[in-house]
């Protein structure tokens, strides 16, 4: 037995180490604007695999953040990180971050269409190892609003999984244009999403009978998955409830994308 497990750890050390992070900026434009997203794979890996379109949080298109995408995607998914703002707008620090997401924030339309021209992209995309017709989308914090904004536009994809993202949207009525499963992986201590909203947007998903889940991850709060979130008790990484939440999404789309 000693002797099988130590020959699994030293294969599975060696297939760490033979695993290739690639990133390929793509440009593109939105009315005439110039955006530039990211695509992230292990480029070790010759099969096709699914795409996961990735928002990530507010700070947008950051090395921290193309980190988040190969996280997610491993050698299993293609991730193409989504350029919410422009490629003219590069948020250094929280505040220019906040005026950002918030000027997306205040106009939904825009939102979707943002989003949407990027998954447009990403499904055009020549990549050889993307199967394009497989696609899911993932979002962070702002990122995982604004997924949920995609399915509420009544895009037809796979599935979208939302990681500690505020739940709220403008007209509830909008959820019955979802055509794609939902999954929203939340802290429960999460100090940015009230009960009211996680009951709010319970309602929203029963009404519109949409094929969801919702899930609670006792002592976690906003941003349980970012390993530079160092806020107690605000925003603050939980590498547990991170394996678990990525765990999660893992069989989520396995089983959405059969």
């Amino acid at each position: 037995m000693r002797k099988t497990l130590t020959t699994m750890l030293i294969l599975g050390a060696v297939g760490m180490a033979q695993a290739e992070m690639v990133t390929q900026p793509v440009a593109y434009e939105i009315d005439g604007e110039a955006y530039e997203g990211v695509l992230v794979y292990d480029g070790s890996v010759q099969d096709k695999r699914p795409g996961l379109l990735m928002v990530p949080n507010w700070m947008g298109m950051t090395d921290n953040a193309l980190k988040k995408a190969y996280r997610a995607g491993g050698s299993d998914y293609v991730v193409f990180v989504a350029d919410m703002y422009g490629k003219s707008v590069r948020p250094s620090n929280a505040e220019e971050a906040r005026d950002a997401a918030t000027f997306v924030r205040s106009d939904r339309l825009l939102m979707r269409e943002r989003v949407n021209a990027a998954l447009e992209v990403f499904k055009q995309s020549d990549l050889a190892v993307l199967d394009s017709s497989k696609m899911g989308a993932i979002g962070f914090c702002f990122g995982g609003g604004v997924v949920l904004e995609l399915a509420r536009s009544g895009t037809d994809i796979d599935g979208v999984v939302s990681f500690h993202g505020n739940l709220d949207t403008p007209e509830l009525d909008d959820a019955k244009a979802i055509k794609s499963p939902v999954l929203v992986l939340n802290g429960a201590d999460d100090p940015a999403v009230p009960a009211e909203q996680i009951r709010t947007f319970e309602k929203e998903m029963r009404d519109a009978e949409v094929d969801w889940q919702f899930v609670n991850y006792g002592g976690a709060v906003h941003s349980f998955t970012d390993p530079t979130a160092a806020t107690p008790g605000r925003n603050e990484y939980h590498p547990q409830v991170a394996a678990r939440a990525f765990a999660a999404m893992q069989l989520f789309f396995a089983q959405s994308m059969e």
